[in-house]
């Protein structure tokens, strides 16, 4: 059994041999993308509901293609035209949903601890779609996925994260992932967007730039979330993208081999110039493939699926 608990809440709570053990399972599904017909009828008979009281494009879109390529049924909940607008808990609507004999919970929630509240309260199994600033597992783990088809085994290797750390759940689940599996991370960013208490978390905090970049093999670049008053510790996009943004002038100063992941949306010519982020260094779209076939891994597992019965894979 590669997944020792009913619920995927972050990576803090799983060990290395358990995110070892997703990416290879996802490393599977990705083959399946090459086929005439993507779909396996894994699920078949099975219900995951989309429990989103956040918006969401590509995290949603991800997990229900996901779904829908493992022959699920599906259910999409939309906070904006639900009973949360009459009053109603959220364990109130979760075990009016659960009530319902549903397999799966994918939840985004705004408050960080929610979907392990929900984990606690449900007897179906809970995947963390991002609780606030707290983690997004999933992300965490199609960017360790990506690094990892390119870099192979990722101990010693340096991995950049810049931005705004502080509101970002994205950086958290990186961090508890790539120095579980041995990478060296350092973070770098305005200083009231990193803070110094975050190296007990092990990682390197530098508010330099060139510095923090000059040795790194991957850039993860980070949103800046002004939905979560980022806005207010820096003084404007143009000293932003000036002190912070990865320009061409950056990438130059890179190692030839280093690439550039973001987990979108971006922020064009804030936190990385369009040209960056069309240019050949990045590995945008990749990640997005990889997140498809990191939840469909998940999913998967989850509901009690065989990893023997999957065959082999490719390295990743």
């Amino acid at each position: 059994m590669i997944l020792k608990n009913k619920d995927v809440l972050g990576l803090e709570s799983l060990e290395a041999d358990e995110i070892l053990g997703v990416l290879e399972i996802a490393s599977r599904f990705r083959a399946v993308f090459d086929r005439p017909v993507r779909n396996v009828p894994i699920m078949r008979g099975r219900t995951v509901v989309n429990f989103f009281h956040e918006p969401s494009t590509r995290t949603r879109i991800s997990f229900e293609l996901a779904e829908k390529r493992l022959s699920a049924d599906i259910v999409n909940f939309s906070a904006a035209n639900s009973s949360f607008k009459k009053g109603e808990t959220l364990r109130d609507t979760a075990e009016n949903l659960a009530a319902m004999k549903i397999d799966m919970l994918v939840v985004r929630h705004s408050s960080p601890g929610s979907a392990r509240y929900l984990a606690q309260v449900l007897d179906c199994s809970v995947i963390n779609a991002g609780d606030g600033a707290h983690e997004h597992p999933t992300q965490g783990l199609l960017d360790i996925m990506t690094m990892r088809q390119r870099l192979g085994d990722l101990r010693g290797r340096k991995v950049t994260i810049i931005g705004d750390i502080a509101h970002s759940r994205v950086a958290r689940s990186n961090i508890w992932g790539l120095t579980k599996l041995g990478a060296e991370v350092t973070l770098c960013g305005p200083p009231t967007m990193v803070p110094g208490a975050l190296e007990r978390m092990g990682v390197v905090v530098e508010y330099d730039l060139h510095r923090a970049v000059a040795d790194a093999d991957v850039l993860n670049v980070l949103r800046i979330q002004l939905e979560r008053g980022a806005g207010k510790t820096f003084p404007g996009n143009r000293e932003y993208h000036r002190m912070y943004g990865i320009t061409e002038d950056i990438v130059r100063g890179l190692k030839p081999e280093a690439f550039i992941l973001h987990p979108g949306p971006m922020n064009r010519d804030v936190e990385i110039a369009g040209e960056v982020a069309d240019g050949p260094r990045q590995v945008i779209l990749d990640q997005v493939a990889n997140g498809v076939a990191v939840r469909m891994a998940l999913i998967y597992l989850l509901s009690g699926g065989d990893p023997g019965a999957l065959g082999g894979s490719d390295k990743g």
